[in-house]
């Protein structure tokens, strides 16, 4: 059995991230520092959802519990493939309000920031199914870990959460409309 502190979870995460930016930066021998600011939330928004998708949620002497890897506990998975089915499982009307509203907004600043940060998301749908495809992702990483249970309602519900931050944006006038120093640097060089 093997224990992954939360603090070793967010510190490898953000040493990939510095490596990866630092090797992006120097290929390109420049810096935009409005994108990595952009980056920088992004950042930010996959360490909260890291912790909260696969750090228990209850804490231990004040501190975050660690994420438990047991290989004979592996199989079977434990997965939930009936929508809805477990939804209301839940022992009071806070842990269902939790669950359910805490599974929605966790996921709105993702697709509030897939818009941002990705000019192939420049259409609704492709929000959606960016949004989606990381949540599947997410439940997927899940199921090697006993503590953790992959559910359809989960996808479900952050995909809704991506959906509603990617309708923000939609509702945004000009998003996708170049900034007027870019329209006359291109000018420029024409």
């Amino acid at each position: 059995m093997v224990a992954i502190p939360f603090w070793a979870a967010e510190l490898g995460l953000m040493a990939a991230w510095v490596l990866v930016r630092a090797a992006l930066g120097i290929r390109r021998k420049q810096i935009r520092w409005r994108r990595e600011a952009a980056l920088l939330l992004m950042l930010v928004n996959l360490a909260v959802l890291l912790r909260f998708t696969f750090f228990p949620m209850s804490l231990a002497d004040g501190h975050v519990q660690p994420l438990w890897f047991d290989a004979s506990a592996v199989f079977p998975f434990r997965v939930n493939w009936i929508p809805f089915a477990h939804l209301f499982d839940f022992s009071s009307r806070r842990d269902l309000l939790l669950n359910v509203v805490g599974n929605v907004a966790m996921f709105i600043p993702t697709g509030i920031l897939l818009t941002v940060l990705d000019r192939r998301t420049d259409r609704f749908w492709k929000v959606v199914c960016a949004g989606a495809l990381l949540s599947l992702g997410i439940e997927l990483l899940q199921l090697p870990f006993s503590v953790r249970a992959s559910d359809v309602d989960d996808l479900l519900l952050n995909t809704l959460g991506v959906t509603i931050g990617g309708g923000i944006m939609a509702m945004v006038p000009n998003r996708n409309k170049k900034p007027s120093h870019a329209v006359a640097a291109e000018k420029k060089q024409q």
